[in-house]
């Protein structure tokens, strides 16, 4: 009885200094019981109190956390100084995703917690909704903003999860014909470009990509194994391979490395072939994994040496109608 006369006086003191009623609690735990709705039917007082008791708990929890949050701006940003490990020109890539999102009007001072997956939706179709690819490429960078924060601890869930990933139709690109493979290596054998053949042939003959290409270091390469390790540092989607080097016969051995200022060998080499501003990026790999496909007939190999997870990349962009007779041209001269 005594403990019960001194909770109340202690209750109305603290009353008295929030200048709060007891008309003013019996509404909000009226209110309270009225959201408990089914779980707070049927109960007896204890029962009742202490149901009050975990939810006013459990709520004190929620507005705690909600309190410990940054801005989506701060979180993007400390989530791109935390990818050291990242090239400069991938780092430059994802610093002009993040400032298109950012661009977006009232989007930077949102609380990183209080973000929902429809305002994350509308985001990406503000910042990204004419092109389906950036749109793709802009929920990943989202996606990982959100991922960092959780890390963090400045949210408990990603919304970005809930948000569909959009299906993109991969363009069909056409390979280089047999005619366009030799003004390229017709070009290459003249004396400013020979120190390009052996790039070249990686290209054509193994399917690396130019910036693949010009990253490649003399370690990389295994000679008596006839093979080039693509490391996954300098590989374009993070994952390593191995390709077979083929067609190097005719190469001197003095002449099998990477030169310097390689890309802008790369565009004189093209301009000297006779292709200024007609020519499609990895357009060399496309032509290599159509004329392999054409040939060897082997997807499991090319999918392998082209690095992909599986074959539907290959049936769905690369799978050219090339005729077997110019397949068999084509790898003829790698023989």
């Amino acid at each position: 009885m005594n403990e019960e006369l001194t909770e109340n006086l202690i209750a109305k003191e603290l009353l008295k200094k929030v200048d709060l009623t007891q008309c003013d609690l019996a509404r909000l735990i009226l209110e309270a019981i009225e959201n408990l709705g089914n779980l707070a039917r049927g109960l007896n007082r204890v029962e009742l109190i202490v149901l009050l008791r975990n939810t006013l708990q459990k709520g004190v929890s929620v507005v705690k956390s909600a309190s410990h949050t940054v801005t989506l701006e701060v979180a993007a940003w400390a989530s791109v100084d935390a990818r050291k490990d990242l090239r400069p020109s991938s780092k430059r890539d994802l610093r002009h995703f993040i400032r298109r999102i950012l661009r977006v009007e009232g989007v930077a001072q949102l609380p990183l917690r209080s973000m929902t997956p429809v305002q994350c939706k509308k985001i990406l179709e503000k910042a990204f909704g004419s092109s389906p690819s950036s749109y793709t490429k802009g929920r990943v960078i989202l996606h990982s903003i959100f991922t960092y924060g959780i890390r963090q601890e400045w949210c408990d869930v990603n919304p970005v999860v809930r948000i569909e990933v959009p299906k993109i139709k991969e363009r069909y690109i056409k390979p280089l014909s047999l005619e366009d493979v030799e003004k390229l290596k017709e070009a290459a054998t003249h004396p400013e470009f020979r120190n390009m053949r052996f790039s070249l042939n990686l290209m054509l003959y193994a399917g690396i990509r130019p910036t693949e290409v010009s990253r490649l270091q003399k370690t990389d390469f295994q000679w008596d194994e006839r093979l080039v390790i693509v490391r996954s540092t300098i590989s374009k989607t993070g994952g390593g391979r191995a390709v077979s080097l083929r067609g190097i016969h005719n190469i001197r051995k003095k002449d099998r490395y990477i030169p310097r200022n390689w890309k802008h060998k790369w565009k004189a080499l093209r301009r000297a072939a006779g292709f200024q501003s007609n020519w499609v990026p990895d357009i060399c790999r496309h032509t290599f994994a159509s004329y392999h496909a054409a040939y060897f007939r082997n997807l499991s190999e090319l999918q392998m040496e082209m690095g992909h997870r599986d074959t539907s990349l290959l049936r769905s962009r690369y799978m050219a109608p090339v005729l077997r007779k110019d397949a068999a041209a084509f790898w003829r001269e790698a023989k």
